[in-house]
Parts: C-alpha cells; sequence; structure tokens
C-alpha cells in the first residue's frame, strides 16, 4: 500500500471513537427527510471538532451542510456524499447512519494527505433520499456546480459486495378526486370519487402489456371515503413509477394523466395530478468503480459487478451521476440473507459493531479511492472521458 493510502487509513483509524459515536447518534435518533436536524447537528459536531468549518443550510435546504478542505492549486473537487433520513416506522432500515458516517470517515482521512495533492474536497449533507429527493433540489439550487467527482458508499446485505451497481429513474406520482358525497341508497345523487379512483387503477392494468420491459407503476389507495353507506365525495392515491430513464418516466406520467381524464369523463368526478422530482436512472463511473474495487481488495473485502439482468432499486443519486462521474457502490453489512433493506431487521443490523467495521473500512476505500483521482491527471481523463460515452445525449 502506498505512504499516503497508509496514511489515510492511520487518519480514520484515529477518528474511529468519534465516527462509532456519530454513527450510533443517527441510528438513535432517526428522522424523516428535511427533519433530521440532529442528524445533521452531530454530523456538523464531529467536523468542526477535527477543525472544520461547516456550512449550514447549504443549497438552501435546512438540514443540508457542506464542509471544505482545500489542497494544492490546479486540482479539481471531489464530493463525499452523507445520507442521514430515516424510514416512517422502521427506522435506518436503509442504514443511512451508516452512509453518513462512511462520508464524513472518508473526507477526515482524504484531509489527512490533501496538503500533497493538487485539488480539493468536500462532504455535502443531503437530505431525504427516501422519497424527498434531496439531491435533485440541490442540484437545482447548483450545489454541484462547482464538483467535478461524487464519491458515496451504501450498506447491503447478504454478504453482496457490489460496485458499478445501477438503478432505474422512479417518480411517484399523487392523484386526487373530488366527486360529490350523497346517501348510499341513492347513488345518482352523487359523484363517486373513489369509482374514478378505481377506474385509474384499471386502466393502467389494462395497459400493462404495452408496457416496456423496465416499467413499473405500483400504487396504493390512500383515500377512498369514511363510510360504507356514503358515496365518497374525495378519493386519492399515489403511485409509485420506474423505467430505463427520466424520459421514459415523463412518458408514463402522460399515461397517468389520460386515464386520470378518462376517469373523469367516466364518472364526472374531477381530477388533480401532481408529480414529486423525477429520480433518475444511475450511471456508475466505470473507471472509479474499479479503483474502489481494487482499494477494497485491499483492506480485505472482495467486490463483485453486479448481473446486468437483475432490476435494481433507485435513488437520487442517478441525477447527479448524469452531471458529474460518481460512484455509489455497495458494502454488505450482514452476511444473512433473510435481512432485507426497509425493514425493522434491518435497521437493527445498521446499528451493530459489525456494520460499523464494514463502514469504517468503506471510508478507507472511498479516501484512497479520492487519492487514486487526485493524484493523476491520467486517471481524471480516463474518467472524464468515460462520463462522455455514458450519458445519453438527450441529457446533453
Amino acid at each position: 500500500m502506498e505512504k499516503q493510502k497508509e496514511q489515510i487509513v492511520e487518519a480514520i483509524d484515529h477518528a474511529k471513537a468519534d465516527l462509532a459515536g456519530l454513527s450510533k447518534n443517527i441510528h438513535d435518533n432517526p428522522e424523516l427527510g428535511f427533519e433530521e436536524v440532529k442528524a445533521a447537528g452531530f454530523i456538523s459536531d464531529v467536523l468542526e471538532k477535527h477543525g472544520f468549518q461547516v456550512q449550514k443550510g447549504y443549497g438552501g435546504l435546512s438540514t443540508s451542510f457542506r464542509a471544505d478542505a482545500k489542497g494544492k492549486e490546479g486540482g479539481p473537487t471531489i464530493a463525499f456524499l452523507a445520507e442521514y433520513d430515516a424510514l416512517k416506522g422502521v427506522g435506518h432500515g436503509c442504514g443511512h447512519n451508516l452512509i453518513a458516517t462512511c462520508a464524513v470517515g472518508a473526507f477526515l482521512g482524504t484531509a489527512s494527505v490533501l496538503k500533497e495533492l493538487p485539488g480539493n474536497i468536500c462532504i455535502i449533507g443531503t437530505p431525504a433520499e427516501e422519497g424527498g429527493a434531496g439531491k435533485v433540489k440541490l442540484l437545482a439550487a447548483g450545489a454541484f456546480d462547482d464538483v467535478d467527482y461524487a464519491l458515496m458508499m451504501h450498506p447491503s446485505s447478504g454478504g453482496s459486495n457490489l460496485v458499478g451497481r445501477g438503478g432505474r429513474a422512479a417518480c411517484t406520482v399523487n392523484v386526487k378526486f373530488y366527486g360529490k358525497g350523497a346517501h348510499s341508497s341513492v347513488p345518482k345523487n352523487g359523484i363517486n370519487a373513489l369509482s374514478a379512483a378505481i377506474s385509474v387503477f384499471n386502466q393502467i392494468d389494462l395497459a400493462r402489456p404495452t408496457f416496456d420491459p423496465q416499467d413499473n407503476i405500483n400504487g396504493i389507495i390512500s383515500e377512498g371515503g369514511t363510510a360504507a353507506n356514503i358515496i365518497p365525495s374525495f378519493a386519492s392515491c399515489s403511485f409509485c413509477l420506474r423505467a430505463d430513464t427520466m424520459k421514459r418516466i415523463e412518458d408514463l406520467i402522460a399515461l397517468i394523466r389520460q386515464c386520470v381524464e378518462n376517469a373523469e369523463r367516466l364518472t364526472g368526478a374531477k381530477g388533480e395530478v401532481s408529480w414529486d422530482d423525477i429520480s433518475a436512472e444511475r450511471y456508475p463511473s466505470k473507471p472509479i468503480c474499479q479503483a474502489f474495487k481494487d482499494n477494497m481488495h485491499e483492506l480485505g473485502i472482495e467486490m463483485t459487478w453486479p448481473d446486468p439482468k437483475k432490476q435494481y432499486g433507485s435513488s437520487d443519486i442517478g441525477n447527479v451521476s448524469i452531471k458529474i462521474p460518481v460512484i455509489h457502490d455497495y458494502l454488505s453489512i450482514t452476511d444473512d440473507t433473510t435481512i432485507q433493506a426497509h425493514t425493522v431487521e434491518y435497521a437493527k443490523a445498521a446499528g451493530s459493531p459489525e456494520a460499523f467495521e464494514v463502514c469504517l473500512k468503506g471510508a478507507k476505500g472511498l479516501a484512497m479511492t479520492a487519492f487514486d483521482i487526485l493524484s493523476s491527471k491520467e486517471f481524471q481523463k480516463e474518467i472524464q472521458e468515460y462520463h462522455e460515452k455514458q450519458i445519453p445525449e438527450f441529457y446533453k
């Protein structure tokens, strides 16, 4: 291992107690997206303890933050991305306490050798990954305009250590129908908003044979009336859309809008359609992924490339990957294949000592990879050329 990488490992080990406390504090105080006041505070406290100034409310989001460290002139800027929101009723069932801790550790480790390198590093707190698309909002606010690369690690399970894993585009679409209430004995006097909502579901099911293989629309009725003997005057439903690209997501949104218009004509109810920010499909930087894979090998963890036929989940990291080269690789915190993400069981695993040790190695691997980038203009050129080739023309 190179001398500078050994120094990185030593610096992260030196901060081990602070990092362990950080992971535990975030894990024990789960907060939903855009409400991560405590988590952002815990992270800021650690960064400030180690001598870094923290810009709070970064990018116009109250629970975002940024801290910077500068090296020599003339190099790029690498961002380590921290997530720290939890899941409602589950806690840290996606292990975001580990993501945040890993980012802090990587930042501290890289900072320890930065005076020798041309370039800068920063850590950016990205709130509300679980449904709030915080990174999309930060992008729109220009929070990544001075960043050239973004690195982060995500925990997994079942012994699955993956580099270069992709992800589909995703979006949540909300539909509301307004009808007219009436006694159920005389339904003709009312306009059934629930019937309109059910019609949308039926139309989507009829359209499924025309979907592309990667398309998926899954929905729930969130409100459909208050009593069985009343014609519902209001109904609402939500749909989770996934597809290969943001462009295709827009097509699926148009499909739902058409279904709503058809339901309006059929029932007389008035519909409203709204949707959240679209999380883009993911374009992992293969050269950076390979460097991270090699560094994790040095640290005793073997990583593999994913099955290209398998369908994976979505994240707002995809939007960042369109703008700049990104990695979002996966380290398993438990070998138990029955423990799945977004469950109470996974939340428990994310708070274990074993998970923290994996997180610590992930921090070292990310920092070593950042060193690889900053120390080689040839590697930077390779990364940029790959990025230019992999991003579709319709995003340029």
